[in-house]
């Protein structure tokens, strides 16, 4: 009797929890919601996931709110090697430097000069940009405002060339007396910088407005002077990368060697014998083989100036202008003695006046 007086109070105790559930029953449900919604969102994560898989061990639902889930792998992708995509982009910067310069020797005087001069004051820009690195300070914008003065007036007559440098050098003497704190040093390298940039491409503007030649004769003999410069770089690289053993000035200039000078003294000569395909030129077998070697013998020492200043400066580039090259004096600096080269010699030799 007691027992089934114990099972009605159970029944009736059971009947009064479902009836009205505790405080923490709307908890509970709530939990239970929630539980069911962190489901639903995973079969949906499963579903739009196409090809994914859980983590060993664990299913969808832990899966939610975390960034662990497995994707895809992608296949990987054929890139070329960091060296190929230098020489690609090397390449085509190259062609791009090369077919301003032919485009403003092609055009006229004026634009050739003009793009030396602009050529120029960039070149001395970053010159002194190498040599404030050095510690150096030199009169910057009086450097570079003659430095693109000086083709732009070897324009009219190479003859005032020697005038303009001699104006340089009593603006810098004023400066130095006026200036306490500049050096000796910095006057020397202030003058060195125009000389360096401007007056050496000045060259190219006087054998582009030689008189004794006509209109193609000098775009030919000035285009051929520019070719003459890569054909000597791209020889020298060819030969030195594939047979160079002997180093020339190591310290300097590690890639150099023996070899890749005497391939690049052959570069420039093949292109000087070509302008005896042009009459126009007044080239001699005699002028082409004394131009070709001289100029590349000189076009070497015009790229170890340059890295040699840079060595002392403790830089790698002379700047970033030109992707693949550095700044446009890496650039140019073979060409820099190069141009002054062929020009004396032309004139030594009466091709130009």
């Amino acid at each position: 009797m007691a027992k089934d007086n114990d099972g009605d109070l159970g029944k009736a105790a059971g009947a009064s929890w479902r009836e009205a559930p505790p405080e923490g029953g709307q908890a509970s449900t709530r939990s239970d919601s929630v539980k069911r919604r962190a489901k639903a969102a995973a079969v949906h994560v499963r579903e739009n996931l196409a090809g994914t898989e859980p983590l060993p061990g664990r299913d969808a639902a832990d899966l939610v709110g975390e960034s662990k889930i497995q994707r895809p792998v992608a296949e990987p992708v054929n890139v070329p090697p960091l060296r190929y995509r230098t020489l690609i982009v090397r390449m085509c910067t190259g062609a791009v430097y090369v077919a301003i310069n032919v485009l403003a020797i092609l055009w006229g005087k004026l634009p050739t000069a003009v793009l030396m001069a602009a050529t120029a004051g960039i070149c001395c820009w970053e010159f002194f940009r190498l040599m404030r690195a050095d510690a150096k300070s030199p009169n910057q914008p009086l450097g570079i405002l003659f430095a693109v003065s000086m083709p732009l007036i070897s324009l009219t007559n190479p003859v005032y060339l020697v005038a303009i440098v001699f104006l340089l050098f009593m603006l810098l003497g004023i400066w130095y007396v006026v200036n306490q704190r500049a050096r000796i040093t910095d006057v020397a390298i202030t003058l060195f910088g125009p000389i360096y940039t401007g007056m050496t491409l000045s060259a190219l503007v006087a054998v582009r407005s030689a008189a004794v030649l006509d209109n193609v004769g000098c775009i030919v003999l000035c285009i051929g002077i520019m070719m003459s410069v890569w054909a000597n770089d791209s020889f020298a690289y060819l030969v030195g990368s594939r047979f160079g053993k002997h180093k020339m000035v190591p310290k300097i200039s590690p890639k150099k060697s023996w070899e890749g000078f005497a391939g690049g003294i052959v570069g420039s000569v093949v292109i000087w014998l070509l302008l005896l395909f042009f009459p126009q030129t007044h080239v001699t077998p005699l002028v082409a083989v004394a131009c070709g070697v001289l100029c590349g013998v000189t076009g070497v020492i015009g790229d170890l100036v340059e890295s040699r200043i840079k060595r002392g400066a403790g830089v790698k580039d002379s700047g970033n202008m030109i992707p693949g090259h550095g700044g446009l004096l890496d650039r140019s600096d073979s060409m820099l003695f190069v141009a002054i080269t062929a020009y004396f010699l032309l004139r030594i030799m009466r091709v130009i006046v």
